[in-house]
């Protein structure tokens, strides 16, 4: 964060979206053109266990954001969300913008409500929004509960690596600053009222992921893991 405090329209404000007062202040505050929306619970086993913050956050927080954009009048209101609201993908193929959502965990659900909410209220009111579906990101600073963190975290204590089933799941990886530069296009050559989906053409089984960090620190996977019975609606 210290790096953007050389930039003069950097401000940092922190407030809870579903907090409608406060987010009215905020806009009234600043005039804001666009709006890239960040803003979500994300970590699929916390949404198994509580659902409620992924209600609050990512259908109730969007739609108020949303109206706080109809209202000052955006030029761009720009959705992030995720690959997971496709659900589970077939051994052939990849998903594509018109792929329908079959999301299996509270998590992708509350991230297609989103989506949807984006999409109704653009077709309704005119909303000029983009949507992008991203594929699992990583890089610095990632938040100590995502799969790499885990597995990197878990060899620098000395503990076991927890790997869902037999981690023969894929993911599509890519790094976090290849996500921001798919962003930063779509905002500057976006079309009002697409969606885009980003990936990296980087896809691995969790055991791979697991067995590379493995090599990194010198140390045998085959005595690093612990298999752990696999998650509810886990997507392959």
């Amino acid at each position: 964060i210290s790096r953007l405090n050389n930039y003069p329209k950097y401000r940092l404000e922190t407030l809870d979206l579903v907090n409608k007062d406060a987010l009215l202040s905020i806009f009234e505050n600043y005039n804001f053109t666009h709006v890239v929306h960040f803003a979500a619970e994300s970590h699929v086993d916390n949404s198994i266990k509580d659902a409620d913050p992924f209600i609050q956050s990512n259908i109730i927080g969007t739609y108020n954001l949303i109206e706080m954009c109809r209202k000052f009048e955006v030029k761009r209101f720009h959705h992030v969300s995720t690959d997971e609201v496709y659900g589970a993908l077939t051994d052939v193929g990849k998903f594509n913008e018109g792929t329908c959502y079959d999301p299996h965990n509270p998590y992708s659900a509350s991230k297609a409500a989103s989506d949807m909410l984006v999409t109704g209220f653009g077709k309704t009111f005119n909303l000029p929004y983009t949507i992008s579906n991203c594929s699992n990101n990583y890089g610095p600073r990632q938040h100590n509960e995502k799969f790499i963190p885990v597995v990197i975290k878990s060899l620098i204590d000395g503990k076991k690596i927890p790997v869902y089933g037999k981690g023969n799941n894929v993911r599509d990886w890519i790094h976090v600053e290849d996500h921001c530069e798919a962003i930063w296009q779509i905002l500057v050559r976006g079309r009002i009222g697409e969606t885009y989906l980003v990936g990296a053409n980087c896809e691995k089984t969790n055991l791979e992921v697991v067995e590379e960090i493995c090599r990194a620190f010198g140390v045998s996977s085959e005595d690093s893991i612990e298999f752990v019975e696999d998650r509810k609606g886990h997507d392959f």
